[in-house]
């Protein structure tokens, strides 16, 4: 039969096997007024009635700041703008050992930018998750698209009330179509029954009537029905229009009751007193079945196309009722091939024209309500819990080990994968003819904060390893020309140190800079002489980096000291016989060496006391070293240090956390989640890929891949931190949100990574499996 095959799963399976399983139900729930609020009942009711032996339970999100009195089936709530509230849910999800979890999916229920908390519960679940979606948007904006493909990766199945929907999932967002499930909107079933005989007890006895019900507020086009009355009622003049229900919690919040007010002026207006109900309440499911009963014809006039799926369609239209409806999705598709009757958005003269035709054909209103009727026994509650539960199966025999290939395309060492393109726009319009500046508001360059070496240390890095491609831009020479030029100007020679901060109208605000911004610019000219033998400015970098260098061997800052040994490992390779690097490097190769030994232990593997900021490169800077000499054991503290920093910063799923600025995370204390810094992954990927090239462990590729992943929002809020659009880089995580200025350090932290990605799987073939035995000796 039609009605039959039209909702069946995708991929039905043979037999349920659903003894003894615990399903935990997520979404808004009753007593909060809402749409999914109820069909969240509804469902977790229906299963527990149809599969008793299961244990079933609810997780819902709270909207207020007061709690719901909720029923004993609640276990745990979700406060929505709570991002620590969706950590804690997946805790005690996890800990409940639930089989599966029924996610209720609508981008306006959950916190932060187009719900994308609930990513952060989403990636800490051990349980496969069927995701219901509510709706499925055919123009997502860019958060909206981003959220809604984590979401499918993380889903091991995806459940759609509509063909379209499935069309949608699969068109636009790329779902794969083995895990969508067809699965029609569940409703109560119903006895099909003569209208008369629900009327009075409404005080509606002998009139036609005509009903909306659901939540109010302005999408629903309900005005467009009183100003098409005054036509019915001129040629019925016994009909009634009952709108059932009250305002929508979050419109009340916002406007009040301004869009009912706004109905009950066009009443008074076009004199229908007579001849609409208002019933401002929430109503309980046997009355709503008898309001619905009492119908001669149900309308829909709502005028959001993209409607996927409507509640009150359902059961209406499952009640056996005449409907007549605007085009919105589910309306034509279910109303279709004389089940229903569709009339155009915000047309009151289609309405009445339609309404009043209806009433005039009984026998045709009688064709309708009966092939509805029919169709709708597959829809009832009974029927549906049983595609939830095979819905359910199928997640848990085939339940994906967190899927990512949605999110990022996973490459492997030497076969490369879709990354994003090259996209050099911010940061020429973050550069002018001096250097690059420090900082932006949003995406405009803040002038007032002038110019630093480190940026320009950093830039010099960038631009060297982009013109290692032959794809490079033709800019990117002269970029790296101006930021060589600025560690130039930078360099006193009095002092032999290099200023760090520099005013817009050229003056340096500081006698001398930080031993950090020195060995940055060490790191940067060393990469210069290392990697671009035939760049006009080669000798240049070659003769400042040699009279810099000298001062790191004062320095006391153990990040200098790294900085500076990557700055002498790039250097060495094109000045190998230069002894004053040679002795520099083992200087401060022994310093890195002292102090580790000095602090690890079993429990805290690392250099120091603290973590804080650009902690990778500390390891990075022994790998390098240590292999570079021949120094098996320095490089071994190295890899050892990064292997314990990779796990304190990845404490879920492969899934980076960098170490938060306010705090940071100091031995035998509790760590700081936020901010998250973008200069945190790009020590991450970079530090691993070197790993890589010494060890030929793809696992290190792995964490590098990891640790990139994180600028493209596999991320505690599932936030992207690259723009596209821009081609700048977010300044960060806070607790709630990203960053939205694009400042210099932030976007040169992505474009390295990029960079790096790139280069690494252009030579990963070349990488042969050797393992560091073979390249150095003790």
């Amino acid at each position: 039969m039609k009605a039959a095959r039209l909702f069946m799963p995708v991929n039905p399976v043979g037999k349920t096997e659903s003894n003894n399983r615990t399903v935990a139900f997520l979404g808004n729930y009753l007593p909060r007024k809402c749409g999914i609020a109820t069909f969240t009942s509804d469902l977790l009711g229906a299963v527990a009635s149809r599969h008793p032996e299961s244990r079933c339970f609810a997780v819902p999100v709270n909207d207020i700041d007061g709690r719901y009195q909720y029923p004993g089936v609640v276990r745990f709530e979700i406060e929505e703008q709570e991002l620590e509230s969706y950590q804690r849910a997946a805790g005690f999800l996890n800990s409940s050992e639930v089989d599966v979890v029924s996610l209720q999916h609508e981008f306006g229920i959950f916190g932060g930018p187009a719900g994308s908390h609930l990513l952060t519960l989403l990636r800490g679940l051990r349980a496969p998750v069927v995701t219901t979606l509510h709706t499925v948007l055919l123009k997502p904006d860019p958060e909206q698209f981003r959220v809604m493909q984590t979401l499918i990766a993380h889903s091991a199945r995806l459940v759609v009330m509509t063909e379209r929907g499935r069309t949608i999932l699969q068109q636009v967002y790329g779902a794969p179509s083995a895990k969508v499930d067809l699965i029609p909107h569940g409703i109560p079933d119903v006895q099909f029954g003569a209208p008369d005989s629900y009327k009075d007890q409404f005080g509606v006895a002998g009139r036609k009537v005509l009903l909306t019900f659901g939540l109010l507020s302005p999408n629903k086009g309900i005005e467009y029905v009183l100003h098409a009355l005054p036509e019915i009622v001129a040629e019925f003049p016994a009909a009634v229009y009952i709108v059932l229900g009250a305002t929508h919690p979050h419109e009340l919040r916002a406007r009040g009751e301004a869009y009912r007010l706004g109905l009950e002026a066009i009443v008074r207006k076009n004199k229908l007193e007579n001849h609409v109900i208002f019933h401002n309440r929430f109503v309980e499911l046997k009355e709503l079945t008898e309001f619905i009963g009492a119908a001669d014809i149900y309308i829909t006039p709502y005028l959001d196309e993209g409607q996927i799926t409507s509640g009150t369609l359902a059961y209406a239209f499952g009640a056996g009722k005449a409907v007549i409806s605007t085009p919105y999705w589910h309306a034509a598709e279910l109303l279709r091939d004389e089940r229903g009757v569709l009339v155009p958005f915000a047309d009151p003269e289609a309405i009445a024209r339609e309404v009043s035709g209806l009433l005039r054909d009984r026998t045709r209103r009688s064709v309708i309500s009966e092939h509805a009727y029919q169709l709708g026994r597959e829809m009832v509650w009974s029927k549906t819990a049983v595609l939830y539960m095979r819905s359910f199966e199928l997640a848990r025999q085939g339940k994906p080990a967190m899927p990512r290939e949605l999110v990022v395309a996973r490459g492997v060492p030497g076969r490369p994968h879709e990354s994003p393109e090259l996209n050099l726009g911010h940061l020429n319009q973050m550069t002018d003819s001096m250097g690059i500046f420090q900082h932006a508001r949003f995406t405009t360059p803040m002038l007032s904060e002038g110019y630093c070496t480190d940026d320009n240390a950093r830039a010099l890095i960038l631009t060297v390893l982009l013109g290692q491609s032959e794809e490079a831009p033709k800019r990117v020479r002269a970029l790296a020309t101006t930021y060589a030029a600025f560690l130039q100007y930078a360099f006193d020679p009095g002092t032999a140190r290099f200023h760090n901060f520099l005013s817009v109208d050229r003056h340096w605000l500081d006698e001398k800079g930080s031993e950090d911004s020195h060995g940055r610019a060490i790191w940067a000219l060393g990469t210069a002489v290392g990697r671009s033998p035939h760049w006009s400015s080669q000798m240049m970098a070659e003769r400042l980096f040699a009279l810099a260098l000298p001062a790191a061997r004062d320095f006391t800052s153990p990040r200098a000291w790294a900085f500076s040994l990557i700055g002498i490992h790039e250097y060495l390779h094109r000045a190998k016989g230069s002894s004053l690097a040679q002795d520099v490097r083992d200087e401060l190769t022994g310093r890195l060496v002292t102090i580790f030994d000095k602090v690890a232990g079993p429990d805290w593997t690392w250099f120091e006391e603290g973590l804080t900021y650009d902690n990778a490169k500390l390891a990075h800077a022994l790998i390098v070293s240590g292999h570079a000499t021949g120094r098996r054991s320095v490089c071994d503290r190295g890899l050892q240090a990064l292997r314990w920093l990779v796990g304190v910063q990845t404490p879920k799923h492969d899934q980076l956390r960098p170490i938060g600025s306010n705090g940071f995370y100091q031995r035998d204390s509790v760590r700081a989640d936020f901010d998250q810094q973008p200069i945190e992954a790009h020590a991450t990927v970079s530090a691993c890929l070197e790993a890589y090239r010494v060890t030929a462990d793809s696992w290190w590729y792995e964490q590098a891949q990891s640790a990139f992943d994180w600028f493209l929002g596999w991320n505690d809020l599932g936030v992207e931190l690259y723009c596209a659009s821009t081609g700048g880089c977010r300044d960060g995580l806070h607790p709630d949100r990203a960053n939205e200025n694009q400042g210099a350090e932030s976007m040169l932290a992505f474009l390295l990574s990029l960079a790096e990605m790139r280069l690494i799987q252009n030579t990963a073939t070349g990488i042969q499996r050797t393992g560091v035995a073979a390249s150095v000796t003790q």
